[in-house]
């Protein structure tokens, strides 16, 4: 009996079926492909932020070292028996504490 008008076959029916999975299939994969574009260029936005603000840090903090030992040479220059002592003392100190975590 041929099928009616406004009727689908069952292949007619498989076939819409498989061109309607085939087209959400493909969207998805692109919508898929988009979002990863987009969080890439968002992690590697990310990484060159980051990478910019630990140079400012790392400058920053190579200043303040320099400062630092421009600071203590002064002091050392200004008084040096008060560094010697100094020393010796801080000296002495790590070599009880590691005379002593050597017994344990």
């Amino acid at each position: 009996m041929p099928p009616k008008a406004g009727q689908l076959t069952t292949d007619e029916a498989s076939a819409a079926a498989n061109d309607t999975a085939a087209r959400i299939s493909a969207d998805a994969q692109k919508a898929i492909a988009d979002a990863v574009k987009r969080i890439e260029g968002a992690v590697q936005q990310g990484l060159e932020q980051l990478r910019a603000q630990s140079r400012v840090y790392a400058d920053v903090a190579g200043e303040q070292l320099d400062e630092a030992a421009r600071a203590a040479s002064e002091q050392i220059r200004a008084r040096p028996l008060a560094a010697t002592g100094a020393a010796l003392g801080v000296g002495v100190l790590i070599g009880l504490l590691l005379a002593s975590a050597s017994r344990r």
